[in-house]
């Protein structure tokens, strides 16, 4: 931990006051749920230490594996947004002493899988946390190879029993249109989804459109774009040709956001006096592209965290209904949003 990261640190980022987080980083039972999340993870997030009481379930759930899909003949990269999870998926296995292994799975074009990771055939791990988007075939074989417990993080499998962490997505895109709204603009942008999206961002869009019919708003500002950043700068010059009288633009994920905002330099368009770009999801560059972007801060660290302590719990108790935890987000304002001009 840097000796510069002071409790005052954690409650500015978390929104509250210094006996709050002193509170909610102490376990104190008089704490709101959502706002000891906010805490906890704005302390994870800076490196402020935090005390963690001993794990109250007990289990023989030694060796978790984390699974994440990777598409056949694409390059390995590290993911902005899920390196954050799989911190905190290892720091809660940590706290709790258990071991962790981990492993892609490639897929194909239809996400199906092509291998199995030795993990998993050789029966090594005794629960198994499955980490970003799965379709429900995939997630099915698994639980027709496998009695082990499951738990999902942001990944999709409504008709099968498995407890999923997931983001409050219809709420962090309020929040952000509902911000652009407040500020004057009518005219609002879509970019970073299309129809063939991951679920999470599917959300997102339908979100989108919800909100501009309940304001009156158009919805012929959506342009189709993909998941990276080249894909984000390639659908904002698109969608200014075709309607230069947008005013802001929404991306469903920040990666396509600082791609929007390479477009408008491009352009030679100024941001925000002529055009303001919020994103979705929080990432590390979010802070440090320019302008610095505005966007929906997701607990990613605590997602991770929350996923350990799940998969705890339905090794003790494999009977329990299913669950479906929603985190909630934040709006975390910066220089990339301004009024409607």
């Amino acid at each position: 931990m840097s000796s510069s990261v002071r409790l005052q640190d954690v409650a500015e980022l978390a929104s509250v006051s210094i006996g709050t987080a002193s509170q909610a980083l102490n376990n104190r039972p008089n704490v709101a749920s959502e706002t000891r999340t906010r805490v906890i993870d704005a302390a994870r997030t800076l490196g402020y230490p935090i005390k963690t009481p001993a794990a109250s379930v007990k289990t023989d759930l030694r060796v978790v594996g984390m699974l994440m899909s990777h598409s056949f003949g694409y390059p390995r990269t590290v993911n902005p947004f899920y390196s954050h999870i799989q911190a905190g998926i290892e720091r809660e296995c940590h706290r709790q002493n258990i071991s962790l292994m981990y492993a892609n799975i490639e897929v194909d074009s239809s996400d199906r899988p092509l291998a199995w990771p030795p993990m998993l055939s050789e029966k090594r791990i005794d629960g198994l946390l499955l980490v970003g988007t799965f379709i429900k075939d995939t997630i099915g074989i698994l639980k027709r190879r496998s009695d082990m417990p499951i738990v999902l993080i942001n990944a999709y499998a409504p008709n099968l029993p498995y407890d999923n962490i997931v983001i409050d997505n219809d709420m962090g895109t309020r929040r952000a249109i509902e911000y652009l709204i407040q500020l004057g603009h009518r005219r609002i942008g879509l970019v970073g989804t299309n129809l063939e999206s991951p679920p999470s961002l599917g959300e997102r869009r339908a979100c989108f459109r919800s909100l501009m019919q309940r304001h009156g708003l158009s919805e012929a500002y959506i342009e189709d774009s993909e998941l990276t950043q080249d894909s984000g700068c390639e659908s904002l010059k698109r969608l200014l040709e075709r309607a230069p009288d947008v005013t802001a633009v929404f991306a469903a994920a920040d990666i396509v956001a600082i791609g929007a905002l390479n477009a408008a330099r491009d352009l030679g368009v100024e941001v925000p006096s002529e055009l303001s770009i919020i994103g979705f999801d929080n990432i590390d560059l979010a802070s440090i592209v320019t302008p610095a972007l505005t966007t929906v801060h997701v607990h990613k660290t605590w997602m991770g965290s929350l996923g350990v302590r799940q998969l705890l719990h339905c090794a003790a108790e494999p009977g329990h209904p299913k669950v479906t935890i929603s985190v909630a987000t934040k709006l975390i304002e910066r220089d990339s949003v301004g009024p409607a001009r």
